[in-house]
């Protein structure tokens, strides 16, 4: 049976959907599994040992030129792509419009959430077979438990595997004990303040571990290099394709990041890893693993580097444990 997956974004919805297809890989083995991706995390998806084909959309830039004729060349391409394949089943783990016509340009059956479980209801009017899987859940078991009824099978819940592992390759090497700072991230009222990321560099050097930190853009050199200025025993991590950096986070010790997906990929590594929310809810969205915790402002108050590092200090010594 060759089924596809459309998760087009964002990365952390991605990441979310990994321990569904490893309860696929073990309850349905008969089951191989293609992904509809947007291009720029394909090699995200790519980190998964059961994908075999990867096709790849461009939703974020298709909409700045709809018009255009290399647009719809595009699309048409995906278009014939996805028929090719002849699969037997789409299963839409998103539940939003744009996902739905995706899916449905495979010309295949498509089973997704019903109507009053799907992101975005008018969605469910394009597909075949519609499950009730209650919103209240965190999104990763939503999307396991789509899995198993469009597959057939009852996830067992009592343990949590992403099945992805990091890239065995890498050109940069930042050394042994290293604490990757992931600080950057979408939103202005979702980043810790450089001070903080500066006195969390000084705590984890104190302890015996290296900083890492990187750059995507302007706004995130000024505070990598901030950073590493501060604290000259960081490794500055020059601005990296993605692939790159999923390694260097693969070989870390421990990982601390704001509300960034980078975190919950940390999270899937099964790193050692602290998310600081300021102001996002990461009850159902958060960053989920064997080693990972979130800590979230409460109203009025600040989180600080001392409570980060503390944190850090825990999740490692709960992943020595567990090793020995």
């Amino acid at each position: 049976m060759r089924v596809l997956i459309v998760k087009t974004s964002s990365m952390g919805d991605v990441i979310h959907t990994f321990p569904a297809v490893e309860d696929a890989r073990r309850n349905r083995p008969d089951v191989s599994f293609d992904w509809c991706v947007e291009e720029a995390f394909a090699g995200i998806v790519a980190l998964h040992p059961a994908i075999a084909t990867i096709h790849t959309v461009a939703i974020r830039r298709w909409r700045t030129s709809s018009l255009g004729p290399s647009t719809w060349r595009e699309a048409a391409a995906l278009r014939r792509a996805l028929r090719d394949c002849r699969y037997d089943l789409v299963i839409d783990a998103q539940g939003l419009l744009k996902s739905a016509l995706v899916a449905k340009l495979a010309a295949a059956p498509i089973a997704g959430f019903d109507r009053s479980s799907a992101r975005e209801p008018s969605a469910t009017l394009f597909y075949d077979r519609r499950h009730a899987v209650s919103r209240d859940l965190h999104a990763i078991e939503r999307t396991r438990r789509l899995f198993g009824l469009a597959l057939g099978y009852e996830p067992d819940f009592s343990g949590l595997e992403s099945g992805i592992v990091p890239p065995a390759s890498g050109t940069i090497f930042v050394g042994e004990k290293t604490a990757f700072l992931l600080h950057g991230t979408s939103r202005e009222d979702k980043k810790w303040p450089v001070g903080d990321w500066i006195e969390t560099a000084r705590l984890l050097v104190e302890r015996g571990m290296t900083p890492v930190t990187t750059w995507s853009n302007d706004r995130e050199k000024a505070v990598a290099e901030a950073i590493a200025e501060a604290v000259p025993q960081t490794v500055l991590v020059p601005k990296s394709p993605l692939s790159e950096i999923a390694a260097i986070i693969g070989r870390s010790a421990l990982v601390i990041g704001a509300d960034t997906g980078l975190a919950h990929l940390a999270s899937a590594f099964g790193l050692p890893t602290v998310a600081v929310f300021l102001a996002t809810e990461p009850g159902l969205t958060g960053p989920r693993g064997p080693f990972s915790s979130t800590l979230l402002a409460a109203p009025g108050s600040r989180i600080t580097s001392v409570e980060v590092v503390a944190e850090a200090e825990r999740q490692l010594a709960l992943k020595w444990q567990a090793a020995t």
